[in-house]
């Protein structure tokens, strides 16, 4: 199943930007090629209770000479465990349809529905290639690639960047498109359709059947995603780098997570039936990106803040800081402190009330909800002869939705709807 993580800018236009502002500046006689260079890592993730992942990351890069730079990547993930479905708690026994029709699954009371059907092997591929095309001006072009089981997605991008003030200022925009093709384990449910229960009110499994594909549609399941990076990055002095980023993407089509669900509550708490969501078939982000890099005698400090907004009505913050310390020898050591914030969708609702109007769009999916998370972690680092480096970098990440003054009847008072999820992040990386 695909994991879904709200993004400012796709993958692709941040590889061509990410392209474009590591290309080194060069002196006319060093235009030989060089030779390739890689780096590898190995990733965990794991979330208590909850999700968990490990990634193995290959990156290729090569200079054939005058700045013609190609960079290559691939990506292999498997995603394992259970996922919050949207549903809320019970004081009692819940049981729920698996997506795919075959079979349900039944959770404890108080406890939070997770779906345990979250499993999947994601392959990605991308390549950028970058080179001058004119005097003090620099074109990156490349595309991706992603595929799982049930998630499709190919995107191509382009991008320019003008080197003046004596090359110590650098305007830089681009330009990708992302397409993505869904195709939900069980098909897609019709949304905020009721989920269907077999709980012997059928007379045989073709009528529970008959029931379950009444809910389905078998339109194709697409969208599109355009978006538009403009930067400026800016020399002030010898020792420090600012960047400036505003980013604007359109995303179209089929924006529903199939596998979520609502819960629809009666005046004491209880649930009474359960909806599949609805979300809007567009969505519009803008983001605003500032970052500064100082380099000091005793290391790097690296602090970047974000703002985004979309026509959703989610805002969020983001404050990113790195300290690369040096120590004695080629080792550092590197602290790092990661703060957002989010407001809520306008259309999302933790539940629904029995017996009000029921809105043309809904979804109960805490990461469309108001939330606050915190990352901090530590890295170490060795670099050894001939450029080549390894790094371990351990972390913890807490998440905390909130209770967006959403008014909680009878039973539900004396749940927990609103659980935090907590994570480890630890990662080995190989440069030669």
């Amino acid at each position: 199943m695909q994991l879904n993580n709200t993004k400012n800018i796709s993958i692709s236009l941040a590889a061509a930007a990410c392209a474009l502002l590591n290309t080194p500046v060069q002196a006319e006689d060093e235009s030989q090629a060089d030779d390739w260079k890689f780096d590898t890592a190995i990733l965990y993730y794991g979330e208590t209770d909850r999700v968990q992942l490990a990634e193995g990351v290959l990156n290729a890069k090569k200079d054939f000479g005058e700045q013609h730079i190609f960079n290559g990547k691939i990506a292999v993930d498997t995603l394992t465990g259970a996922s919050a479905s949207g549903a809320v708690a019970q004081p009692s026994a819940q049981t729920f349809t698996r997506p795919s029709g075959n079979g349900q699954y039944a959770i404890s009371p108080g406890e939070t529905p997770l779906d345990d059907t979250f499993k999947d092997t994601r392959v990605q591929l991308s390549a950028q290639w970058t080179q001058p095309l004119w005097e003090n001006v620099t074109g990156s072009t490349g595309g991706n690639l992603s595929k799982e089981y049930d998630y499709f997605s190919l995107g191509v991008n382009g991008s320019l960047a003008w080197d003046f003030n004596q090359k110590n200022t650098t305007v830089s925009g681009g330009l990708a498109y992302q397409f993505d093709s869904i195709d939900p384990v069980g098909e897609a449910p019709v949304g905020l359709s009721s989920m269907v229960i077999n709980s012997g009110q059928f007379s045989d499994d073709s009528a529970f059947e008959q029931a379950f594909n009444a809910t389905r549609t078998t339109d194709d399941k697409d969208k599109s995603t355009v978006d538009l990076l403009l930067g400026v990055t800016q020399v002030i002095s010898r020792r420090m780098l600012m960047q400036f980023n505003y980013s604007y993407s359109v995303a179209d089509g089929y924006l529903t997570d199939p596998y979520k669900l609502l819960s629809v509550v009666n005046s004491e708490g209880m649930t009474q039936d359960i909806l599949h969501e609805n979300r809007p078939d567009k969505r519009t982000k803008q983001s605003f990106y500032w970052q500064t890099k100082y380099a000091s005698d005793y290391g790097i400090a690296d602090l970047s803040y974000r703002y985004a907004t979309d026509d959703w009505d989610i805002d969020s913050h983001t404050l990113d800081s790195r300290f690369r310390v040096k120590l004695s020898g080629n080792s550092y050591l590197q602290p790092h402190f990661r703060y957002y914030q989010q407001s809520a969708a306008d259309f999302y609702q933790p539940f629904l009330i029995e017996g009000s109007l029921l809105p043309s769009v809904a979804s109960a999916d805490y990461r469309l909800g108001e939330m606050t998370a915190f990352t901090v972690g530590l890295k170490y680092g060795q670099i050894l002869d001939d450029g080549r480096e390894w790094a371990v970098r351990v972390e913890y990440y807490q998440q905390s939705p909130k209770n967006s003054a959403f008014n909680e009847p009878g039973a539900l008072q004396d749940l927990d709807l609103y659980p935090s999820v907590d994570a480890v992040i630890a990662q080995v990386s190989y440069s030669f």
